[in-house]
């Protein structure tokens, strides 16, 4: 493939104190593809943080006896993590945990902020002294310095949100209560659900609130604050309704999983629908069609209901390798392809294969796979891709900092096939991207070029490492 963002969040908070660690653990598990370099998990044991952080899977993090240590709470806030702005290290590691005057707070947080440079720099020059390079800290700094002058955390956060801009689904915990928000354009999901013994889960998928047995109530709107307290919940809505709703469109073809709901969208759905639509802009006279497992599987079930062509599994994923996006470095993203995915050579030997992926970045990885399919005796692979072509950098998440990478950018359509070896290739109309999620209101600016806000002069995701490195050598 192709393109990392991601992180998620997830939070829970209970009407008795009780195992939250462990059941933050369970809704982070169902959220490990959005983030796999790092993962937290802070507990709020009646006012009082426990947490543990820490570089890897959570399954290498959070061991049996780590979870053991943890208080029983009623509240507690979990991340996990790709870095798509900061270096991949433990000072990086969410959620971030800040003492203040009023008290204390941990922040986790999944998107990017377009105006980062900006703020940071002002916090900066006013004497701020920053520990990590992610612009989490940077929000965090917001939302304390607006804390000493408001009446509360959840008016601290609302005031924060009058000065960042960009993309941000925050779960903030303070001693007593729990509060999400979701920035005014809603870039990243967020929703809510609760459990048949009253606790309240908060997560960027509704999949992690149905894997700890909660029903999902709904999705936080764009630009609301919710407050979960022993008061119950209270919605805050001063800043819905300000912007046009623009949910990334790379939700439903590649980050999200499949058994999520977004915005009252299946992701699944979505994606059976790229298919059919890659059906009819580009049909292809083949014999079977062949998914790239994962998020091209639900797109190749679409193509082959539209086009009428048998649907077969052709390539294993080794389930025990993480997503090439997701591996920083391009290496190590090639080494893992090789040992990632294997062809089925009983399937696709001799065959003409339609071969369905969600998108081609830097095009190595597509490269690969076709070669793959190649030597298992594949005659003819046609590829067709459940995304139009990258053309532009995102600001507000997803890895894709600068045109420089993007083999689109440099390479027409018939050049990009021969490149990967492919008979030929065909990429989803961007005419018909509004098809994916019913016109629910989405960006698409890596595809269109449309941003919905102001472009950041300072795009490199390495920005802070970039500067701290410099300090260094001084």
């Amino acid at each position: 493939m192709s393109i990392h963002e991601e992180c998620g969040v997830f939070g829970v908070i209970s009407p008795e104190v009780t195992d939250v660690a462990g059941i933050s653990y369970y809704g982070l598990y169902a959220l490990q593809h959005r983030g796999q370099e790092s993962c937290g998990i802070v507990v709020n044991d009646d006012g009082v943080f426990a947490s543990h952080k820490d570089l890897g899977l959570l399954s290498e993090v959070f061991s049996g006896d780590v979870l053991s240590r943890f208080p029983k709470g009623a509240m507690a806030v979990g991340h996990v993590r790709y870095g798509t702005t900061g270096g991949n290290n433990r000072n990086n590691c969410q959620p971030i945990e800040v003492n203040h005057q009023k008290g204390r707070m941990a922040l986790a947080h999944n998107g990017n902020l377009s105006n980062a440079v900006e703020l940071r720099n002002e916090l900066e020059l006013s004497g701020a002294i920053f520990h990590t390079t992610s612009d989490t800290e940077t929000i965090a700094y917001i939302i304390t310095k607006e804390r000493l002058k408001a009446p509360s955390i959840e008016a601290a956060l609302s005031s924060a949100m009058n000065i960042i801009d960009g993309a941000y689904s925050l779960l903030l915990m303070s001693p007593q209560k729990l509060i999400c928000a979701r920035d005014p354009y809603g870039f990243r999901p967020l929703c809510y659900g609760k459990t048949p013994d009253g606790m309240y889960v908060v997560a960027s998928e509704s999949c992690a609130i149905k894997a700890v047995g909660g029903e999902v109530i709904r999705d936080v709107e764009p630009g609301e604050i919710l407050v979960f307290s022993k008061k119950g919940v209270q919605s805050r809505r001063e800043h819905c309704g300000k912007k046009p709703k623009k949910l990334c469109i790379f939700e439903y073809i590649y980050f999200a999983r499949p058994d999520s709901v977004i915005d009252g969208v299946s992701v699944h759905d979505s994606r059976v629908a790229a298919g059919r639509i890659l059906a009819k802009a580009h049909p292809a006279d083949a014999d079977i069609v062949v998914g790239v497992p994962d998020s091209g599987l639900d797109a190749a079930l679409g193509f082959s209901m539209e086009s009428g062509l048998p649907y077969s599994i052709g390539l294993i994923k080794n389930k025990y390798i993480g997503r090439t996006f997701i591996s920083p470095g391009q290496s190590m993203r090639l080494d893992q392809v090789k040992i990632k995915l294997s062809a089925i050579e009983e399937v696709v030997r001799g065959k003409r294969v339609v071969l369905i992926d969600d998108s081609i970045v830097r095009g190595n990885t597509s490269g690969r796979i076709v070669r793959l399919l190649r030597e298992a005796g594949a005659s003819e692979i046609h590829m067709r891709i459940s995304s139009p072509p990258f053309l532009n950098p995102c600001y507000y998440g997803t890895d894709i900092d600068t045109r420089e990478n993007l083999i689109a950018c440099k390479h027409t359509v018939e050049e990009i096939a021969e490149l990967i070896g492919a008979d030929s290739l065909g990429y989803l109309p961007i005419e018909n991207i509004h098809e994916l999620c019913a016109d629910c209101g989405y960006c698409d600016a890596c595809f269109s070029g449309k941003y919905p806000t102001k472009v950041p002069k300072e795009t490199r995701k390495d920005r802070f490492e970039q500067k701290l490195s410099n300090r260094k050598k001084k």
